[in-house]
């Protein structure tokens, strides 16, 4: 019998929410960028210059971006790490990595993209200075997994930086229900025609480890002087460790 999972706030087998969660991805890639910006108020873009500047990559560096999507992540680390570095866009949803592909070619930037797994990573031990995931690591069935194998493919000293929706400060959490619940599946009609995949994301988002729990599964896999910022109150957070 194979185990449940969740998806969203529904119960479904762990091989089904694989193919659930990519249905989604396929859906949202072309229109994934305009939502972001609908969904944080363009804050996300805010978010991943604070994460870039904390993953603090230079020239030479190896660097891993799972569940790197449309690649705006990717981008600047291909122009910090230069020619003497190396920079993997992946993603295990096709569609989100074209778009990411082609946006990076478009800006004149050629780098090694791969569709992947980050539960089962095809790269070596002790291998990437930086491994980075920006709002990917909720839509993972098995994140105790995806997390040791991020650990074991950084080598010693070398960090991961994990960029996710987390939990709000009780402050906000009336309006950020009501927004999450009523207007973002709404908007999704609108803007990507597509209510059921932004009500999903609603759904991960509160289905996601808080950031203590996160903190711990980081330190079970392994990963040592661990910390977070919380950004926006807690509507996300930056979750960072390294491997001694």
């Amino acid at each position: 019998m194979s185990n449940s999972t969740h998806f969203g706030y529904t119960t479904v087998a762990e091989e089904e929410k694989v193919h659930k969660v990519a249905e989604v991805f396929h859906s949202v890639a072309a229109k994934y960028d305009i939502m972001n910006d609908v969904m944080s108020g363009g804050l996300h873009r805010l978010w991943k210059i604070f994460t870039i500047a904390q993953a603090g990559v230079r020239p030479g560096f190896k660097v891993l971006d799972i569940a790197g999507g449309t690649g705006d992540l990717t981008k600047e680390f291909v122009r910090q790490a230069g020619k003497t570095g190396e920079v993997w866009h992946t993603d295990i949803n096709e569609s989100m990595l074209r778009v990411g592909r082609d946006r990076l070619l478009n800006k004149g930037l050629v780098t090694p993209t791969l569709l992947c797994d980050a539960e089962k990573l095809p790269f070596p031990d002790n291998y990437f200075d930086r491994v980075t995931v920006a709002f990917g690591l909720r839509n993972m069935t098995h994140k105790d997994q995806a997390l040791a194998e991020m650990q074991r493919v950084l080598k010693p000293g070398g960090k991961l930086l994990v960029l996710e929706f987390s939990k709000v400060s009780e402050l906000l959490q009336k309006p950020y229900d009501l927004y999450s619940f009523k207007l973002l599946p709404v908007m999704g009609k609108l803007i990507a025609n597509d209510e059921d995949s932004y009500r999903y994301l609603a759904e991960s988002i509160r289905m996601h480890p808080d950031q203590e729990t996160l903190k711990g599964m980081m330190e079970q896999a392994g990963l040592e002087k661990v910390q977070y910022f919380n950004l926006t109150a807690g509507v996300a957070a930056l979750h960072t460790g390294i491997k001694l």
